[in-house]
């Protein structure tokens, strides 16, 4: 073991009577009091930070559930971009108006002129190309894929791995292997888009395999999933796999009541 992992090791890991996942932004709807449009955000509470994962397509829709939910937005520390696409960045902007004291974990990929917009609101970036630490036991995977590249957020908590995906363009399957090869630890529960909208019965069947050989124990796919994937990994995962849109709440200590 080398030293880096026994000083992860040493770090106790995020408790799950703390860690909660909220869908503050999504296309799909949990509870109706909120605004749907294309696009993913999660406010994640339990980690030392408090983090919102993407920021949706739209800031003052993020804004208005963000209130609806009773999350303040100056309470957010970190915010991670999983990639480029406007569906995922295009609220940043408006969160940055109203709390612009944030760090900002983004691919370095993205361009330039958008790193300056986020900069001169005062924002800290911190641009990834490598997996790292983002705060104690919160990682990223890296930036992943050749064409549209992103980056996974990684939670370790003392059940397993939960691991929060963007839009997965380079593949759920292959996302799930890197965070494995990563961390010894299972995975506990993947919650995001899984890039599977126009995706054929027997793809889709191949990657709830690929999960299954990999001890994906919870799923709760959603954003660009599609209605279609959406449904077989209900029929695979049953009760395991968790719906999920704007509105819900994964309060992660409930998986085991």
């Amino acid at each position: 073991m080398t030293a880096v992992e026994q000083e992860r090791n040493s770090i106790r890991t995020v408790a799950l009577s703390d860690l909660a996942i909220r869908i503050v932004h999504d296309n799909y709807t949990h509870d109706d009091s909120l605004k749907t449009a294309w696009g993913f955000s999660a406010y994640v509470t339990g980690p030392e930070k408090n983090i919102l994962f993407d920021t949706g397509s739209d800031g003052a829709l993020l804004l208005e559930n963000m209130a609806k939910m009773q999350i303040e937005p100056h309470s957010v520390e970190i915010v991670v971009l999983s990639h480029v696409h406007g569906d995922h960045t295009g609220g940043l902007m408006g969160l940055l108006k109203e709390n612009p004291q944030v760090q900002v974990y983004l691919p370095a990929v993205l361009p330039s002129r958008f790193k300056d917009a986020v900069r001169g609101y005062g924002a800290v970036i911190i641009e990834i190309g490598e997996p790292q630490e983002i705060c104690p036991n919160v990682y990223t995977t890296g930036i992943m894929g050749r064409l549209i590249r992103e980056q996974a957020l990684i939670i370790r908590t003392e059940r397993g791995l939960i691991v929060l995906t963007g839009c997965a363009h380079p593949g759920i399957a292959r996302i799930v292997e890197k965070v494995r090869g990563l961390h010894e630890e299972s995975i506990l529960l993947i919650v995001g888009g899984f890039h599977l909208e126009w995706a054929a019965k027997r793809k889709v069947e191949k990657i709830i395999t690929v999960f299954r050989e990999h001890d994906v124990r919870y799923v709760a796919p959603t954003h660009c999933s599609g209605e279609k994937a959406r449904q077989l990994f209900q029929q695979h995962y049953g009760p395991s796999c968790i719906a999920v849109g704007a509105g819900k709440t994964i309060a992660v200590a409930d998986l085991f009541s």
